[in-house]
């Protein structure tokens, strides 16, 4: 009982990760992450191109699109809070439309952003997680990646991407201390869900063996756990938070 209660103090503790990274910690579960992160006790920065954070998170400006402004953010949140320990990346964008319709810019450009955009974070997040020896990765994927979307095929192919980049960082860097997770969430409830009509709603709603739309804080449970010192023996996974929408998948 005593190992457990010590290794599910928050952050307290010294072996604990302290500081950590959002992407996309401007709005909707990105910014939940971040407000849940400083409520544990983390440092948390925030990067977003327009460098909006919630209070107490440090936000910084950052493109995805960009390898140079990725690492100048990193470099600015290291100057400001130390070396990156839990890396969290959210930032994501959708261009929706159907196959036969899509064009390439809109296929390209949301896997750059989506896809592309993760690896520039992760790559320029581990070199600070090597040198010590820990670290905590957690990409925010989507139920969409692994049970697909009619109209999303640049969105489902940029999230199902990012199994396959933690499972491959897990079997890269987990000898070090580094563990890189997915999480996975289904329909959460935003501003623009609730804008839906009522008659959709209840069609999207009756999908869901939960019977509810999720929220923001469920997603923000998991990818706190997840960078938890008591997760240190979970690498490689894909944790749904979808209300069993994508089960088996």
């Amino acid at each position: 009982m005593s190992e457990h209660v010590e290794r599910s103090s928050a952050v307290t503790q010294d072996a604990a990760p302290r500081t950590a990274v959002v992407t996309g910690a401007n709005r909707g579960i990105g910014s939940a992450i971040a407000r849940r992160l400083v409520d544990e006790g983390y440092q948390v920065a925030g990067i977003s191109r327009s460098g909006d954070a919630p209070e107490g998170v440090f936000g910084v400006t950052g493109d995805m699109r960009d390898t140079a402004s990725v690492d100048a953010a990193f470099t600015a949140i290291e100057e400001h809070q130390g070396p990156t320990e839990v890396l969290v990346a959210n930032a994501g964008i959708t261009k929706d439309t159907l196959v036969m319709r899509m064009t390439d810019e809109e296929f390209t450009d949301v896997l750059d952003v989506n896809l592309t955009g993760v690896f520039r974070c992760v790559r320029r997040a581990a070199k600070g997680m090597i040198r010590r020896r820990t670290g905590r990765i957690v990409l925010i994927s989507s139920v969409v990646g692994l049970y697909g979307s009619p109209g999303q095929v640049n969105y489902a192919a940029s999230k199902a991407g990012l199994v396959g980049i933690a499972r491959s960082v897990t079997r890269e860097l987990g000898g070090r201390g580094i563990t890189a997770n997915v999480v996975a969430p289904g329909f959460i409830e935003t501003a623009m869900t609730k804008e839906l009509p009522e008659a959709t709603q209840k069609q999207y709603l009756a999908t869901i063996p939960a019977a509810r739309f999720g929220q923001v804080e469920d997603v923000a449970d998991a990818v706190t756990y997840l960078a938890s010192p008591g997760a240190g023996y979970i690498s490689g996974a894909v944790v749904p938070v979808d209300g069993g929408l994508g089960m088996g998948h």
